[in-house]
């Protein structure tokens, strides 16, 4: 069996698996029970000047079929005083001492106001802090959150006022809700931050009720843009992360959060440069007894590889990971159709002829059978066939062989560059 421990930025772990600062860490008694379940640590529900939350306040996608693809909140940070929280912290840390606790915080961009905050969070004994500059709603209309997270002079300053304070680890938990995740990331990093997590939730409006013509969800027939979480951000989510592991000026252990639902989800987080993961849409969806199943297939994957721990997953994929520039122009693959286990439906010869390359025939055998066969000259390898066919192993995208050597698009400019000015100079030469 495999050693899940985990460090992340001096915050040990008996495994990779957190709950992410949500309604799942709100109290210790939650915590608590989360931990008995076997989750190797939490991020406390965020602290700061209570609120007042509202009623309703979630809502969720559901996709064919499929409960919760998508979760939509517009609940803000702790509605409990301060003293209570951080009175469960401490139970909690002494009843738990092997388990992380990392305390979220979130307070107004003042430098007295963030350290008052951290000295009275880390007096109870928690292993780090997260800093939520990522809230999309509610308080980011009150100047914090992503109102700060989309700023890297905040990041940077805040995150500085914090380390002055600090004696534990900081993790800065980053918005989603800008243009290049990584700007803010290296502004965490400038103001000394040990560790960043991402993602928080996406700016988002769950849906509108056709027949009242309320937003979902409304509060007395009003609604507000929230934060949109669970499955349906995962690839998002995994592209930010992979994008702050590859960048050397960030270059601090990552915590991954987004649409992570089982273990194979936090396997791709961890190949992508993530240290750890956090949970919180598929706890609220499943309960914490979820982590059992994240624990043995972990553990059954990582014996499978051949692996001793954990840890030798992170960021084996990053170097697999870059701009379109870098890919090559002259690789190819092509569809190819099993006809004894095509059912025939049709599917990819429509989804070929209507919106693809149409390169998929219909034809007829001997015996008058009708069978569907690529022209794999025409074929382009765009995938589309084997998306929307029903049928496991019906298509499969194979590599052919080309004559040509491997190019990029960054290469093929350069040659171009190259070219023309080998024209321009013997144009010189011959005048």
């Amino acid at each position: 069996m495999a050693d899940l421990r985990i460090n992340l930025a001096g915050i040990a772990s008996p495994n990779p698996f957190w709950l992410a600062s949500a309604p799942p860490t709100n109290t210790g008694y939650q915590v608590q029970r989360a931990f008995e379940a076997g989750w190797g640590g939490a991020v406390w529900k965020t602290l700061g000047d209570p609120i007042i939350n509202t009623s309703s306040r979630f809502a969720a996608i559901h996709f064919n079929g499929q409960r919760v693809a998508g979760f939509n909140n517009i609940e803000l940070i702790t509605d409990r005083p301060l003293e209570i929280n951080l009175k469960e912290i401490f139970e909690t840390k002494k009843r738990f001492p092997n388990h992380a606790i990392v305390v979220s915080l979130m307070v107004e961009p003042n430098r007295e106001k963030w350290h008052e905050i951290v000295k009275k969070v880390e007096a109870v004994g928690v292993d780090g802090l997260e800093l939520n500059f990522g809230c999309p709603h509610g308080m980011a209309e009150r100047g914090m959150g992503a109102a700060s997270g989309q700023q890297p002079d905040l990041v940077e300053a805040q995150t500085m006022w914090v380390k002055e304070a600090a004696t534990t680890p900081v993790i800065v938990k980053l918005t989603p809700n800008i243009t290049d995740i990584t700007s803010t990331a290296k502004a965490a990093v400038r103001g000394g931050a040990d560790a960043i997590s991402l993602i928080n939730t996406i700016n988002s409006l769950a849906g509108v009720d056709i027949d009242s013509w309320n937003t979902i969800p409304h509060v007395g027939g009003k609604g507000s843009h929230g934060g949109y979480c669970g499955p349906a951000v995962k690839p998002i989510a995994l592209h930010m992360v992979a994008d702050c592991a590859r960048n050397p000026e960030v270059g601090v252990p990552i915590s991954g959060i987004g649409g992570i639902s089982n273990w194979r989800d936090a396997v791709e987080f961890m190949l992508m440069g993530a240290t750890g993961v956090q949970v919180c849409t598929a706890a609220m969806h499943h309960g914490f007894r979820i982590v059992e199943d994240m624990i043995d297939g972990l553990n059954n994957y990582l014996d499978e590889k051949g692996l001793a721990s954990v840890t030798e997953l992170i960021g084996k994929s990053v170097p697999r990971y870059s701009d379109w520039g870098n890919l090559d122009l002259n690789y190819a693959v092509v569809a190819r159709i099993d006809t004894d286990t095509c059912i025939n439906c049709n599917k990819c010869h429509i989804a070929c002829e209507d919106t693809s390359h149409q390169c998929i025939d219909m034809l007829t055998g001997d015996q008058g059978q009708s069978y569907l066969q690529v022209r794999e000259e025409d074929c382009v390898g765009c995938n589309l066939c084997a998306i929307v066919c029903p049928v496991e192993g019906a298509i499969s995208m194979i590599e052919v062989s080309g004559t040509d050597a491997p190019m990029t698009w960054n290469e093929r400019q350069e040659a171009i560059a190259k070219l023309s000015e080998g024209k321009d100079t013997t144009k010189k030469e011959a005048v």
